[in-house]
């Protein structure tokens, strides 16, 4: 008896040997089969997936966020692939499997909406780089802080009072929001002031710019811009007094240990004072008029 006639003769035993789940049906040597090519599709698989996560992580234009979500997608892929073609050694129909997972995908999309979306919303956060880790965001007056943590469905923001904020990725898709530092940490304030109409008031701005500049957060110098640098001006002349502000630049958010407002408002307060400016107080002009006696 030759090799090939006990190898079928093998092969005819282990295919004898079958047995059935539901309306499939498999045999032992079809077990046998797909293991052995099943090994050496995924040892095929492994090699491509590191040699695909390298090259990801080889390039130096993406941020480490955007490396992380490629290489996840990268080995999904990889994944779905090896998957169906073990299933097409296998002999199973995937025009039939794909109709019910298409099936399947429908009542988990409808059941599962608002997490899919959140999911997908977060991919895009990630690849579109609108949001980095320690970005100051505002969503609305309630909702704001540093991003301290992305999730696959949602963000933590973390605010100056030590609290956490989740928020499904989804908002910051179809929401407006505000970055406040995603490109420049530089932030520009501005604190109102009155004075009284007899004011010298040329004088009185230069005597604020100095005082908001001599602060040491406060962004001041011939080696910024102008535009940059403090800037006291009118802004309208109301019934007491001239109403001023000042502008100024600082690095980061004006809270938390790098609150200036306060400070800023004492400053300006201390300077008036110690110059002689008064500063109005709402005035009201009353006039009695006599009646004749009866």
């Amino acid at each position: 008896m030759d090799v090939s006639h006990m190898l079928n003769e093998i092969i005819h035993t282990l295919q004898s040997l079958a047995f059935d789940l539901g309306t499939l049906s498999f045999s032992l040597y079809d077990i046998i089969r797909v293991c052995l090519i099943g090994l050496v599709v995924l040892l095929i698989a492994r090699l491509i997936n590191n040699y695909g996560k390298k090259l990801i992580k080889r390039q130096k234009r993406l941020d480490v966020r955007t490396k992380e979500v490629l290489t996840k997608v990268y080995e999904v892929v990889i994944f779905c692939i090896v998957a169906l073609m073990l299933l097409n050694i296998l002999g199973i129909n995937l025009t039939t499997l794909a109709v019910f997972g298409g099936a399947v995908g429908v009542g988990l999309g409808l059941g599962l909406q608002s997490i899919a979306s959140n999911f997908i919303s977060g991919i895009i956060i990630l690849l579109d780089n609108s949001i980095t880790i320690n970005d100051y965001i505002e969503i609305n007056a309630d909702q704001k802080g540093f991003v301290r943590e992305f999730r696959m469905r949602y963000t933590v923001l973390e605010t100056y009072d030590g609290k956490d904020i989740v928020v499904p990725n989804e908002t910051f898709i179809s929401s407006t929001f505000i970055n406040w530092s995603h490109k420049d940490p530089k932030q520009r304030y501005r604190v109102d002031f009155s004075v009284a109409y007899d004011t010298d008031v040329r004088a009185m701005v230069e005597l604020i710019k100095d005082a908001v500049g001599a602060h040491p957060q406060v962004i001041n110098g011939n080696k910024y811009p102008i535009e940059e640098r403090p800037d006291c001006e009118i802004d309208s002349f109301g019934d007491s007094g001239i109403n001023m502000f000042v502008e100024f630049w600082i690095l980061g958010i004006d809270d938390g240990k790098n609150r200036v407002g306060g400070d800023l408002n004492l400053i300006i307060l201390e300077t008036l004072k110690n110059n002689g400016i008064a500063i109005p107080f709402p005035q009201r002009e009353v006039k009695i008029i006599s009646q004749p006696a009866p």
